[in-house]
């Protein structure tokens, strides 16, 4: 000890520290590096001392610590630095559980919809009473060999279901119907881009491997009831499943979150599945592991898995949560346990629900009652020529045939299960017929596809979007019949009405006003009665004129943000008459800025 404290007299600091050690009769080399490690994650601040920390305190933490590290856990409020997390890599693999669009279940002829009394539509077999078997519905296949396709797997010509043996109150047979030792579909992938959300170190795009597709039964809904009773709804038990396994590349916490929501999207674009997450229909479990970068790269981590998680959101928030978990346990000289652990939206960390079954539990075995399913390659064949356009061809052709923004052509696709964009397309073929009725207006171009598509656009997401906001009702297409958005559209480009009545008129029909347009139009004198373009050029004088500095700053300074202005003022003074274009041509020709877009 006094070779220490000759060693650490050199700084004052240090002297200080060994002499309070050396008084409580501790020694430096006593403690261990996991300890040190786990004080230093502790620290707020990277840089801070013990200087100002009490002993005691110091004593209590390292204690507290140390339980933590032999349970196999760290409190997750500690933190997690960017230098920590440089060192680390994160290993995710996704299983993606979405119930099929059929009518039936899967082994009954009970009815599979669930948003109907609880426990109406319940066959005797979902019930697992004794002597019911399963009986396998066909259509059931359809939809899944649609998401088959629709991932790139192969389907094989022969599969089989098993039995997965476990003992939950939801699963009254004892075991559920899966299908693991011969799934429908094997192989396959998933492209993500980096305009699909993906994080910022993955690049431009990344490909995640599908390793198989496999159809299984759903369970019953549980009904917690406070404060210690649940409640058993089996109108789900038997609903078809399909579930996707994907391999364990993803490494960042947003580009799992993206490749579930392209999954998700994939899957409606082919009518495979019911419902998104937002309405139940489709669940994900991640896999989480880490590693030290330094470790060899076929060796992952001990991985846990987060069951049952119901947004976009919530798949990058618990996989961040837990990766930091683990990093905090690993760093502190705990190790990871094989677990199945939950997640609560807006929780700080994941909890621990049981200990992770293996193979060797669930007791996996082919299904006595039900026979092997045989695909034949006609079949195969059929539906492959029947699947629709996938997403990312859907987004590709707004894009490049009717010159959208990708960002609204994507929101377009994935909006509402597809319903947006079929909305958008009845109001472009109601605007092509529409527009043959008006002839002689100049003013705007309505001859270019690209052009009136643009506005089309925009009004169906944007004007109609607000509007759904503000109301917080969902869409419905019967809200706004396409027609009357269609003329309302048309009536505002060819210079009938302005932006600003144009709004009035969608918000009437959207709050329920019966009348047809015209007559909206007519009896509130919502017309728009043309300024001349003299009328036009003396308002523009009159304004620039009365605010001389702007226009200084327009002309000289290149600040074209502030014609803005301008036109506003403009709009305000012609009281319904100004149309907003040619306002700003007019504005633009006074200050000499006719060649600037």
């Amino acid at each position: 000890m006094l070779i220490a404290l000759l060693r650490d007299a050199k700084d004052p600091n240090c002297l200080a520290r060994s002499v309070r050690w050396y008084h409580h009769g501790v020694s430096r080399a006593s403690l261990t590096k996991s300890s040190l490690r786990a004080r230093r994650l502790l620290q707020t601040q990277a840089h801070a001392t013990t200087d100002n920390v009490p002993f005691r305190k110091q004593l209590k933490d390292e204690a507290k610590q140390r339980k933590h590290v032999a349970r196999g856990t760290v409190p997750v409020k500690a933190g997690i630095v960017d230098e920590q997390l440089a060192i680390w890599e994160l290993t995710v693999g996704l299983e993606i559980h979405a119930q099929l669009n059929t009518d039936r279940k899967l082994f009954s002829d009970a009815l599979t919809s669930i948003n109907v009394q609880p426990n109406s539509h319940v066959a005797l077999f979902d019930f697992a009473l004794p002597g019911t078997q399963p009986i396998f519905q066909k259509g059931t296949v359809l939809p899944a060999i649609r998401a088959a396709l629709a991932l790139g797997c192969q389907i094989q010509r022969r599969s089989q279901f098993d039995r997965k043996h476990y003992f939950y109150a939801d699963q009254p047979a004892g075991y559920q119907i899966t299908q693991y030792y011969q799934p429908l579909a094997t192989g396959g992938k998933i492209i993500l881009n980096d305009f699909d959300g993906i994080a910022q170190e993955d690049g431009k795009s990344v490909e995640i491997e599908i390793q198989q597709v496999q159809i299984e039964q759903d369970t019953a809904k549980t009904l917690l009831q406070p404060p210690a009773d649940a409640m058993l709804d089996f109108n789900r038990v038997s609903h078809p499943l399909v579930e996707i396994i994907t391999k364990p590349q993803m490494h960042q916490p947003k580009t799992a979150a993206a490749c579930v929501k392209k999954i998700q999207t994939l899957l409606q674009a082919v009518y495979a599945v019911t419902a998104g997450m937002e309405l139940g229909g489709l669940r994900a479990d991640v896999n989480v592991s880490v590693r030290r970068k330094t470790q060899p790269q076929s060796a992952l981590g001990q991985r846990t898995e987060i069951k049952n998680l119901s947004t976009i959101k919530a798949v990058e928030d618990a996989i961040i949560a837990e990766r930091n978990r683990q990093i905090l346990v690993l760093e502190s000289g705990g190790a990871i346990k094989g677990e199945t652990r939950g997640w609560t939206l807006g929780a700080s960390d994941t909890v621990k629900l049981r200990g992770k079954e293996g193979e060797v539990d669930y007791r996996y075995m082919p299904d006595p009652d039900l026979a092997p399913l045989l695909i034949s390659d006609r079949l195969v064949a059929k539906i492959s020529e029947t699947l629709p356009h996938f997403p990312d061809q859907m987004v590709e052709e707004l894009v490049q045939t009717l010159g959208l923004t990708r960002k609204d052509a994507k929101t377009l696709v994935e909006l509402d299960d597809g319903r947006r964009l079929d909305y958008f397309d009845l109001v472009r073929s109601d605007f092509v017929a529409l527009r043959s009725q008006v002839k002689g207006h100049s003013h705007v171009a309505t001859t270019d596809e690209k052009e009136w598509s643009v506005i089309i656009a925009n009004w169906v997401l944007h004007e109609m979007g607000g509007l759904l906001s503000s109301s917080e009702t969902a869409f419905s297409a019967d809200r706004v019949p396409s027609k009357d958005l269609a003329f309302i559209i048309l009536m505002l480009v060819t210079e009938r009405i302005t932006g600003r009545t144009a709004k009035q008129l969608l918000a009437k029909k959207f709050y329920g006003d019966a009348r047809d347009i015209e007559s909206i139009i007519k009896e509130g004198n919502l017309g728009l009665e043309h300024l001349s373009e003299e009328e036009y050029m003396s308002t523009a004088r009159e304004l620039l004129d009365g605010h001389p500095a702007m226009v200084v700053q327009i002309k000289e300074k290149g600040q074209i943000g502030k014609l803005g202005f301008f036109m506003g003022q403009m709009m305000r003074k012609g009281e319904g008459k100004v149309v907003a274009q040619r306002a700003e041509s007019t504005l633009k020709k006074l200050l000499g800025l006719t060649n600037q877009s």
